[in-house]
C-alpha cells in the first residue's frame, strides 16, 4: 500500500512545478495558479499517509526505498523516514500549500515561475529529509538553495540581489566542508555513502572533532546559530512573504535536522565533548538575539531575529548532555519547538505580509490602530503573537517548556538563562503588536485598510487551528518521535570511546 510513498512526496511537487512552468508567461497566470494549487494539495495528500501509516512502536526507518544510482561509487537512491524526519516532510508539504495560497493575488508578474520555484523547492526539501544516502542528501541539500536564491533575487525587495547572494554564499561555503566529511566517512565505512552505516563507525575522538567542525560549519549557518546568523535578517527583509514563510518554517529546520541525523549519531563523543560550546552559542542566541529583537523598527526584521532566538532553544535542547546521556525531555522539546516554530513563524510572516500588501511598509512607526479597521485580522494576529511569546495552550509553549524542564535536570543556570526568552519573547512581540494594532488610527494609509478577504481568512484560520491543535494536543506529535529519540539517546550513550 505504501510502496514508493516517499518518492511521491519528493517528485509530486517537482513534477507539478515543471507543469506550472510549462504554462508559459503571465497571459496564462490563472492556469498557473490553479495547477500550482493542485500540485501543492497533491503534495500534502501524498505526505499525510506517512503519519497515518507510521508505526509508533518502531523507532527505526520506515517506508524505505532503495535503488541503484551511481554503481561505480556505490551511491544509491535510498529513502526512509523515522519519527523525526516524517514530521518535517508533512510540515514542509503543509507550508508549501499555505505559500501557494498566500501568493495567489499578491504575485502579479512571473506568476508561473514564482509558484514553480516553491513547488520544486518543496520536493527537494522533502528529499533532504528522507535521504539515507549521504550524496543524495547533499544533492537535495544544495539543490534547494537554487529556488530560494531565485525567489529572493527576483521577487524580493529593493536590496534583493545583495540578500540573495549573501544567503547563497553563506549556505554554500559551509556545506562544502560537509562534502569533505562525507568522503572521509565513505572510505571509513567500506566505500559506502549509506548514512546508517556511518552510525556504526568507531572513530577516534580527535578525528570526530574535526568532522564535527565540518558538519557544524554547514548546519550552524543553516539554523542559523550565532555568530553565523547575519544572512537571515537580510534574507527575510528582502524576500517576498512566501519566501519568508518557507525560510522560517522549513529551511532553518534542515540545519537542526543535520545535527540530529549526522553530528549526534555519527560523532557522539565529539558531540559530548563540544556540548558546552554548543550550549554557550545557543544561550547567546536565546538571550542576546532576544535583546537585539527588542530594538528593531522593521516588523520582518523583528520576527527574523525572533526566529534566531527560538532556534537557539532548539540547538540548546539537542546538546543537553548529563554525563554520557542526552536529556530526553530536552531533545523531544527541541523537536516539538522546531515543528511549532514552523507554524508560528509562517503565521507571523503571513500577518506582516497581509499588512504590507495594504500599506506597503514594514516599519512599526507607519502603523497604529489597525484593530479599528481590521478587527478579524487583529484577533488572529493576537493569537500568533501570544504563541510567539510562549503562551500556554499554544504550540509555542510546549517545546520551550520541555527544553526548560530538561535543562533544569542538567544545570539550573542553563534553564534560568533559557527561560529569559519567555520574557524577551513576550516583550518584543507584544511591544510590536501594541504599537501596530492598538491605539487610534495613525494615518490615512491605516484608515484605508480593509479587513481580511476570504482567502486570507482561510489561511489564517488553518494556521490558527494548527497552533492551537499542537498546543492542546502535543502528544499527537511526541508519540511519533518518542521511540526514535529513545534509540538516538541509547546509541549516543553506548558509543563512548
Amino acid at each position: 500500500m505504501f510502496e514508493n510513498l516517499l518518492s511521491l512526496t519528493v517528485w509530486t511537487p517537482i513534477v507539478a512545478g515543471i507543469l506550472v512552468l510549462a504554462t508559459g508567461g503571465d497571459q496564462r497566470a490563472a492556469l498557473a495558479r490553479w495547477i500550482a494549487l493542485a500540485g501543492a494539495l497533491a503534495g500534502l495528500a501524498v505526505s499525510l499517509p506517512l503519519y497515518t501509516g507510521f508505526d509508533n512502536l518502531n523507532g527505526g526507518m520506515q517506508f524505505v526505498e532503495m535503488k541503484p544510482w551511481i554503481d561505480a561509487l556505490n551511491i544509491h537512491y535510498h529513502l526512509g523516514v523515522d519519527g523525526i524526519s516524517m514530521l518535517f516532510i508533512i510540515l514542509n508539504s503543509f507550508t508549501t500549500l499555505m505559500v501557494v495560497a498566500a501568493g495567489w493575488q499578491v504575485i502579479e508578474k512571473r506568476v508561473a515561475q514564482y509558484m514553480a520555484a516553491f513547488l520544486i523547492m518543496s520536493g527537494l526539501i522533502n528529499g533532504a529529509f528522507a535521504a539515507l544516502d549521504a550524496i543524495l542528501f547533499y544533492v537535495f541539500f544544495e539543490g534547494m538553495l537554487i529556488p530560494m536564491y531565485l525567489i529572493i533575487g527576483v521577487w524580493g525587495g529593493p536590496r534583493r540581489v545583495y540578500a540573495s547572494i549573501k544567503f547563497f554564499l553563506y549556505t554554500l561555503l559551509g556545506s562544502l566542508l560537509m562534502l569533505v566529511a562525507f568522503i572521509y566517512l565513505y572510505f571509513q565505512a567500506g566505500k559506502t555513502f549509506d548514512i546508517m552505516a556511518f552510525h556504526d563507525l568507531k572513530i577516534a575522538l580527535s578525528t570526530q572533532i574535526l568532522l564535527f567542525i565540518a558538519f557544524f560549519l554547514s548546519f550552524a549557518v543553516k539554523v542559523p546559530m550565532w555568530p553565523v546568523h547575519t544572512w537571515l535578517p537580510d534574507a527575510h527583509v528582502e524576500a517576498p512573504t512566501g519566501g519568508s514563510m518557507v525560510l522560517a518554517a522549513i529551511t532553518l529546520k534542515i540545519g537542526a535536522y543535520g545535527f540530529l541525523r549526522f553530528a549526534l549519531p555519527i560523532l557522539p563523543d565529539a558531540s559530548r565533548e563540544l556540548a558546552p560550546f554548543m550550549v554557550t552559542l545557543s544561550l547567546i542566541a536565546v538571550v542576546y538575539i532576544g535583546l537585539v529583537a527588542l530594538v528593531q523598527t522593521d516588523m520582518k526584521k523583528l520576527v527574523a531575529y525572533s526566529s534566531i532566538s527560538h532556534m537557539g532553544f532548539v540547538t540548546l535542547g539537542l546538546f543537553m548532555f548529563a554525563g554520557n546521556n542526552l536529556n530526553q525531555w530536552a531533545v523531544e522539546g527541541a523537536l516539538v519547538q522546531m515543528v511549532s516554530h514552523g507554524f508560528v513563524s509562517a503565521a507571523m510572516f503571513f500577518c506582516i505580509g497581509v499588512m504590507y500588501d495594504r500599506v506597503h511598509s514594514r516599519n512599526i512607526a507607519d502603523y497604529g490602530g489597525v484593530a479599528n479597521k481590521m478587527p478579524i485580522f487583529a484577533a488572529f494576529m493576537m493569537l500568533f503573537a501570544m504563541a510567539n511569546s510562549g503562551l500556554p495552550a499554544t504550540s509555542g509553549f510546549v517545546g520551550e517548556f520541555m527544553v526548560i524542564m530538561g535543562a533544569v535536570q542538567v544545570n539550573f543556570w542553563f534553564a534560568f538563562a533559557a527561560a529569559t526568552t519567555l520574557i524577551f519573547g513576550a516583550a518584543y512581540t507584544l511591544w510590536m503588536y501594541k504599537r501596530v494594532i492598538f491605539g487610534d488610527v495613525a494615518n490615512d494609509h491605516v484608515a484605508e485598510m480593509k479587513d481580511v478577504n476570504k482567502r486570507e481568512f482561510l489561511i489564517l484560520a488553518i494556521l490558527a487551528i494548527t497552533v492551537l491543535g499542537m498546543g492542546l494536543f502535543p502528544q499527537a506529535f511526541v508519540a511519533k518521535m518518542h521511540l526514535t529519540v529513545n534509540d538516538l539517546i541509547a546509541h549516543v550513550a553506548q558509543s563512548k570511546l
